[in-house]
């Protein structure tokens, strides 16, 4: 819980230092569904979802930086689950993309530390008890076992402004280790929900 909470503080103090013009200028609320298997399905690769609840994202994103490509917003946000299984925290970049003049995209990419599994025992192990092999079976069968606490954090929304200071938008996150942090088991999290930003 230490680190995680130190996570938590240095992801939002990167949000408010990391470039000069980047001002905190949104807030970010959201609800998620969290380890959704849906998108999984739709490409062929899906997993049975093994944890449970919702995840609550609070975040800051900074004014768009001018001088970088696209002029994308820094963000951070914390993710707290409701079971209080795989909280995480992330860092990263974001591009809006208009499509119409309320109707628009964004997507994401950054860095997230978790405090859930990372190096879940094997359950083959040689000269378990059955009561340790039943033990590992369970966890494996309701935690997600990252292999690593430092993971990868793409993001996708589509976004609807609805006033001059609040806008909606419908988000998948997914964090994973994508076999560069941790070389083995690649098991990830796709959280699906909708979120609310307003606009200092």
């Amino acid at each position: 819980m230490r680190n995680f909470a130190a996570a938590t503080g240095l992801a939002f103090a990167l949000a408010g230092t990391a470039a000069p013009s980047a001002q905190a200028a949104e807030l970010v609320v959201g609800a998620f569904a969290h380890d959704v298997t849906f998108i999984g399905e739709a490409i062929g690769s899906g997993a049975p979802g093994r944890e449970e609840g919702i995840d609550l994202h609070l975040g800051v994103r900074s004014e768009p930086i001018g001088y970088l490509f696209g002029k994308p917003q820094l963000h951070a946000f914390v993710s707290l689950n409701s079971e209080n299984t795989s909280n995480f925290v992330a860092a990263g970049l974001s591009w809006p993309i208009s499509v119409t003049e309320r109707l628009y995209v964004r997507p994401g990419l950054g860095l997230a530390y978790t405090d859930g599994e990372a190096g879940l025992p094997a359950v083959n192990a040689p000269g378990l008890t059955p009561i340790e092999i039943a033990r590992r079976l369970e966890l494996y069968n309701s935690r997600i076992d990252f292999g690593s606490q430092i993971l990868f954090q793409p993001e996708l929304s589509v976004g609807y402004t609805l006033t001059r200071s609040l806008s909606a938008e419908l988000s998948w996150v997914h964090i994973s280790n994508a076999q560069i942090f941790h070389q083995g088991k690649n098991q990830g999290l796709d959280a699906a929900g909708v979120r609310l930003i307003y606009s200092f």
